[in-house]
């Protein structure tokens, strides 16, 4: 029996309600046989401040990277915030990148952004990815998965009811699982 494969979720928005959110939990109920979900809260990271740091990092950076280093791969879905990262995306991708421990080092790493408007979601991704290959995390090769209109693609329960936007969210669960696989693989053989 192998081991599950362990993703860990990240959401770029703090929102109640958040349509990216919700489209992580989607991704979690769309998995493949022999992978899991776990949807990590960035509420309490503190913004990061190198001052700070050298004083010892916050317990909440503590527990975040804590997560960040059991996973197997991670899946980030992200609103765009004037065509960048929202900042609490790149404050956790931030302190994740610091000290000797790099939890993100060498992972795959799957996107999705969920947006009210029509071509939300391009850019943010364009630019996380360059982000991410700072941080060298191994970014899926797959077409972007944009869900626009998300209101309309969600009900009030913040269920995914869009067949096409669920689709491509379990290509890409597989494609993400499959990259997983493929790294341990390589890893045990040492390469």
């Amino acid at each position: 029996m192998t081991k599950a494969i362990r993703i860990i979720g990240i959401s770029g928005s703090l929102r109640n309600n958040s349509y990216n959110t919700a489209a992580l939990r989607a991704a979690a109920a769309l998995l493949p046989e022999g992978a899991t979900m776990e949807i990590v809260d960035l509420s309490p990271i503190p913004i990061f401040n190198e001052d700070v740091e050298s004083k010892g990092l916050p317990q909440a950076v503590i527990d975040l990277k804590d997560k960040l280093v059991t996973a197997d791969a991670f899946l980030i879905s992200t609103p765009e915030y004037n065509y960048s990262i929202p900042p609490v995306l790149k404050n956790a991708l931030d302190w994740a990148s610091r000290g000797s421990d790099l939890p993100l080092r060498g992972k795959p790493l799957a996107m999705i952004s969920a947006s009210l408007e029509v071509l939300g979601g391009g850019y943010v991704q364009h630019h996380l990815r360059r982000v991410c290959g700072k941080l060298e995390l191994q970014t899926i090769n797959s077409r972007k998965v944009l869900i626009t209109n998300a209101s309309k693609k969600f009900d009030q329960d913040g269920k995914l009811i869009d067949d096409i936007a669920r689709k491509s969210i379990s290509n890409l669960m597989r494609k993400l699982v499959a990259k997983t696989q493929e790294l341990s693989s390589c890893k045990a053989e040492g390469f």
